[in-house]
């Protein structure tokens, strides 16, 4: 079992803390109120993006996908009661390259989101559903491919991490 830590230190100022990671990295940390960084709750869709970025991104290049531009976003919902949970997010991935290969994406999404991606098999063993799309742009005046490679959670179970996977309808 590894373990992870992390710091917060109160900054004296209104609600900011400077996070310190177990590998080092400082964050500053505020509310709306003070806005001197990100909301501790935003850092969650952060880590989710990035996590998810970086599987997908290694998955493509192992698969000999040329990709000139890559960028995955997520819009999450928050319920209004607290505590203020999210309970969906919309994962995108805007791929760009000359000939990319749409199963080569989904695969690489289908992998992330099961297999890889701990922040994405955390939230969705939480409340949060998650649905995972893409978008494939293969050149100037080529049609878009869109779809959804599958909807995770909520109540995910982590355990299943690595089993097959049951993936969504293709638009």
């Amino acid at each position: 079992m590894t373990v992870k830590t992390s710091t917060a230190r109160y900054d004296g100022t209104g609600l900011q803390f400077t996070a310190r990671t177990g590998s080092g990295h400082e964050i500053v940390l505020d509310d709306s109120g003070g806005n001197a960084g990100p909301r501790p709750v935003e850092m969650l869709l952060v880590g989710q993006v990035g996590c998810t970025g970086m599987d997908v991104i290694s998955i493509l290049q192992k698969k000999r996908q040329v990709v000139t531009r890559y960028e995955v976003s997520v819009t999450a919902e928050q319920r209004d009661g607290q505590p203020a949970v999210y309970t969906r997010a919309d994962v995108v991935h805007l791929i760009e390259g000359p000939a990319v290969d749409e199963a080569a994406v989904r695969r690489a999404i289908e992998l992330s989101a099961t297999k890889y991606c701990s922040v994405a098999a955390m939230l969705s063993a939480g409340t949060v559903e998650i649905h995972h799309r893409y978008r494939i742009v293969c050149g100037e005046g080529a049609a878009p491919i869109e779809g959804e490679a599958l909807v995770a959670g909520p109540h995910a179970d982590p355990d299943a991490v690595g089993r097959p996977v049951a993936v969504g309808v293709h638009e």
